[in-house]
């Protein structure tokens, strides 16, 4: 009897000893996955959206790598609009053209041969680099190329204001043996072709040809009139400076005012005259510029008045 309760003794207590070792190994698997729960004994989480990055990885990585993404700039559909004051007006913003058309140095198939653009499109007309605000919103530019395309009647080219009446739907056509005839331009003229640096800026026109020309060649700015010289304006003309030219014609004259200074008295007298401002580039490819050659001219005023 003794054996067998020392034999049954035995197995209780080898039941017990495994019975222990098993919760031992539970407790043990608890804690490690606890530990892994909530990371290590530093108190970072444990991240498990991308595997661990070794020692290597780290340190072969460049400067820089590791630091966020730049933003992405927004697509252009999403960015924020500019203010309406931002935006670029039209040339008829800056100056009265109501009574203007205007010959372009193009040929395309729009009317004119050249091209022509007359009221009403021309008061929201512009065409870069011809005819456009310039960029500090201040003025007009006229551009013309030595390459472009000319009128029937002369060799050069020209993108320049031609003057109108009746809000654009008739030419202008008056005398200066009745009433007084002045056209006031603010003006720089920016460019020049380099071979012949030659552009006209303004001038009184008649049904056949030019009767008078504010013409720079050169740093010459002066007046001419059928071929012949009638008075200097600027002898040093550097380009961009701004200046204002008045040209006033009546009682069979014509004087011209340079900076609120009379230059000129031209006793000249006839009809169907008018007044044209821009830039009519004095050469072409003939005279050896280049195609891309030009001349350019900004008016800031441009006011005509007949009494």
């Amino acid at each position: 009897m003794i054996k067998l309760r020392f034999g049954t003794s035995r197995i209780a207590l080898g039941d017990f000893v495994g019975i222990l070792g098993a919760l031992v190994i539970i407790v043990s698997l608890i804690t490690v996955f606890r530990s892994q729960l909530t990371g290590s004994d530093t108190g970072n989480p444990t991240t498990y959206d991308q595997p661990p990055m070794s020692i290597s990885e780290k340190t072969s990585k460049p400067e820089g790598e590791n630091k966020p993404p730049p933003s992405t700039p927004l697509p252009s559909s999403l960015e924020l609009s500019k203010p309406a004051g931002e935006s670029v007006p039209t040339p008829s913003a800056i100056l009265n053209l109501s009574n203007w058309k205007l010959t372009l140095p193009i040929e395309t198939s729009h009317p004119g041969n050249p091209d022509e653009i007359q009221q009403p499109e021309l008061g929201t007309y512009a065409l870069s680099p011809y005819f456009e605000v310039n960029g500090p919103k201040d003025g007009v530019t006229f551009r013309a190329y030595a390459g472009g395309v000319t009128t029937s009647g002369s060799s050069y080219p020209r993108s320049e204001l031609r003057e109108m009446t009746n809000s654009g739907k008739q030419s202008a056509s008056w005398s200066n043996n009745s009433g007084t005839h002045t056209l006031v331009i603010k003006q720089a003229i920016t460019h020049l072709p380099a071979l012949k640096p030659d552009v006209v800026a303004g001038q009184i026109h008649d049904a056949a040809d030019y009767v008078i020309l504010v013409r720079l060649d050169g740093k010459r700015l002066y007046i001419q009139s059928q071929g012949q010289f009638d008075g200097d304006l600027d002898t040093d003309y550097n380009l961009g400076t701004i200046f204002t030219v008045k040209i006033v014609a009546a009682e069979g004259r014509i004087n011209v005012y340079y900076n609120d200074v009379q230059k000129v008295s031209y006793l000249k007298s006839g009809n169907g005259y008018y007044f044209k401002a821009g830039s009519y580039t004095l050469s072409n490819t003939s005279k050896g510029d280049s195609p891309e050659a030009y001349g350019e001219v900004v008016i800031y005023e441009l006011q005509v008045s007949h009494s």
